[in-house]
């Protein structure tokens, strides 16, 4: 049963990470914002994925620090101030997502349908989306929007970007820029660095400037200077350099990125920027960046038939560690060559 909010003055929605899941629900948050335009919203979420949507128009923020333990939830809690919304949008199947929605009151809370509600989700809601047949992320999420009665589903985003960070990325992409996020949040999800670099060398030949973006993490700066030892031309390294706000204006500024399954590919879906992306490991259809589905270069579907079998859940990951060096630097070339000329 579908929901109408037009009656309804407040909604609440809890999602509280990762980057690239958060891109997502911006997108369902800013159709709700469509057909509800009166509605207040307010939006619980982590406080690394806070710095990047901090600017979106008409949405106040909570900010949940799970660095804090057993006190995130009654700083939560707190936090709130004894409000009580109309309508709660649990979308994180998580036990401190669901533990942390017991601090939000809400006269409705929905969740995932009991097939996802996992990790007793179901228990902690009053309220299901539809079930859906092997839905991306970003649709799953939509889901959410369905229920309370929106049709528009077409994803759209607008993340304000601060004029100073817009005008610095515009300097650093004086020239038509390629983009490298080589790293995921695990390390067997990473391309190989002499196969990154293979491709870095190809694209400055073509004429671009070649940039490697992304996290201040160690892990990330090893693989960085590992992809600068290995290539043959000068790349422009911004690894731990920016704020994520400065890494979506510069992904907003690219000509095309390239990455694995990680936060800043779909963060350069939200500006329109053409992604690569890499898969080995999960399911380019369910986590792939989003309008770029039919670029992505993947050995998911051999993998994990070799692993599984037949009739693999939707979404179901692959294991293993080298995985990922089934890409071949010729396929990725090849799917460059496709999108630039």
């Amino acid at each position: 049963m579908k929901l109408d909010l037009s009656s309804k003055q407040s909604l609440c929605v809890l999602r509280l990470s990762a980057i690239g899941d958060v891109c997502h629900a911006v997108a369902m948050v800013q159709t709700i914002q469509r057909r509800y335009p009166h509605l207040a919203i307010t939006w619980v979420v982590g406080k690394v994925e806070y710095q990047l949507v901090k600017h979106l128009p008409n949405v106040e923020f909570v900010i949940f620090d799970k660095s804090q333990g057993w006190r995130s939830y009654t700083n939560l809690k707190q936090s709130l101030n004894g409000q009580c919304f109309d309508v709660l949008l649990h979308m994180q199947v998580a036990l401190r997502a669901s533990i942390a929605s017991l601090m939000i009151k809400a006269d409705i809370k929905v969740g995932f349908d009991k097939a996802r509600a996992k990790e007793g989700q179901w228990l902690v809601t009053n309220h299901a989306i539809a079930p859906q047949q092997e839905p991306h992320v970003l649709d799953g999420f939509m889901g959410f929007a369905r229920a309370i009665g929106v049709e528009d589903l077409t994803p759209q985003w607008n993340i304000p970007i601060p004029d100073a960070d817009e005008q610095w990325a515009q300097q650093q992409c004086q020239q038509p820029t390629f983009i490298i996020c080589a790293a995921a949040s695990k390390a067997e999800r990473n391309w190989l660095p002499e196969r990154y670099a293979e491709v870095a060398d190809h694209m400055a030949n073509k004429g671009y400037q070649v940039m490697l973006c992304g996290g201040p993490s160690g892990l990330e700066k090893q693989l960085a200077n590992s992809i600068i030892e290995h290539s043959q031309t000068e790349l422009i390294n911004q690894v731990g350099n920016t704020s994520l706000l400065q890494l979506l204006a510069l992904l907003k500024h690219a000509k095309l990125v390239l990455a694995p399954d990680t936060g800043p590919a779909h963060m350069a879906t939200t500006q329109g920027t053409p992604v690569i992306g890499l898969y080995a490991h999960s399911n380019p259809g369910r986590t792939g960046p989003y309008n770029d589905r039919d670029k992505v270069v993947s050995v998911y579907c051999d993998v994990i038939a070799e692993q599984q079998g037949a009739n693999v859940p939707w979404g179901k990951r692959a294991k293993g560690e080298g995985l990922m060096e089934r890409i071949t630097t010729e396929q990725v070339i090849q799917q460059l060559e496709q999108c630039v000329n």
